[in-house]
């Protein structure tokens, strides 16, 4: 079987790829483990070398030109839909996320319905759908999406486009809505949530972290090893488990910069690590965005389709330290 994974050259794409080189199969379109004989990778830009050439290609393409994406996903049985926009981005440049979050999503779901019925597509969408009035804590899977941010705007109305092109037959659609993801390795990027990595990344190298929210404020996290599984998970479940509504919010922890600090000082104690201090530098911007994101969800319907929950805290972040500490 042929794949493709969009936002190919990022952080979870490539963790995304190398998850599935390693274990050889998944499910094809026989319903039945097939061999991936070759990835294709789909991004803007590629800053990493493929790890086998052989099996894994890379094109670089704007998602928002449907001739390139048509291409990168002739023949493929199944996508993974990860690039987007991300939030902060999306709040300056509302045009373009038009561009490339929905019209860009709308190219990925046509390619796949040009393959065919059997075409697998799993996409990443984000907490960031829920907001305002309508949040609950926690939020569940049957919370009123009703966001307060453009980009969460394009992951909602991207579900329910997943969801009917499943209902009329169209493809095979899923989607993980997933909470902020923890730790991303490297420097911090426009997304609004940014901060989320860099109060572990930056103080568990020695460097101070500028935190542009409240130290109280609570928000959904979960580390990268989990959302890989749980993205492979969605993939491999069977299309008869599935209802109606194809979209699923991952489990994840409540934290808060201040459980983030304790849970650093525990690993540097551990380790004899000498941590960066936290400092509070307050960004206006940045807070009011967070202050519309849920403090909690309710991840209890993926767990029950066999989606797996992310360990502890202190866990994540050795497995952080294990996996990128010397990157």
């Amino acid at each position: 079987m042929r794949l493709l994974i969009t936002g190919g050259g990022g952080f979870l794409g490539s963790q995304l790829c190398q998850k599935i080189l390693d274990r050889v199969s998944l499910t094809g379109a026989s319903g039945q483990p097939e061999v991936v004989e070759e990835i294709v990778l789909l991004d803007t830009a590629f800053v990493r070398p493929v790890t086998d050439p052989r099996r894994v290609r890379q094109v670089v393409a704007d998602l928002s030109e449907p001739s390139a994406v048509f291409a990168a996903a002739a023949g493929v049985t199944s996508i993974f839909h990860l690039a987007s926009m991300v939030s902060g981005e999306c709040e300056e440049r509302f045009d373009d996320a038009l561009r490339v979050n929905l019209d860009g999503g709308r190219h990925v779901l046509e390619a796949a319905r040009a393959n065919g019925p059997a075409t697998r597509v799993v996409f990443a969408s984000s907490i960031a759908g829920y907001g305002g009035e309508a949040m609950e804590d926690p939020n569940t899977d049957r919370t009123k999406l009703t966001p307060r941010t453009t980009y969460g705007m394009t992951k909602v109305i991207l579900e329910l486009l997943v969801n009917d092109y499943s209902r009329k037959g169209f493809l095979d659609g899923r989607s993980a809505r997933l909470p902020t993801v923890i730790i991303r390795p490297g420097k911090p990027n426009a997304a609004a949530s940014s901060w989320a990595s860099g109060m572990f990344r930056e103080p568990l190298a020695g460097q101070p972290c500028l935190l542009p929210i409240r130290r109280d404020q609570s928000h959904p996290m979960t580390g990268y090893r989990t959302v890989i599984e749980s993205l492979i998970a969605l993939h491999e479940v069977p299309a008869s488990s599935l209802k109606d509504d194809r979209a699923y919010v991952l489990p994840a922890h409540r934290v808060t910069p201040q459980l983030a600090e304790q849970i650093l000082r525990e690993v540097a104690a551990e380790r004899s690590l000498q941590l960066g201090p936290l400092v509070d530098a307050p960004d206006a911007r940045i807070q009011g965005i967070v202050s519309q994101w849920p403090v909690a969800v309710d991840g209890s319907r993926a767990v029950a389709l066999g989606l797996p929950q992310p360990p502890d805290l202190k866990t994540i972040v050795c497995q952080y330290l294990e996996d990128f500490a010397q990157s």
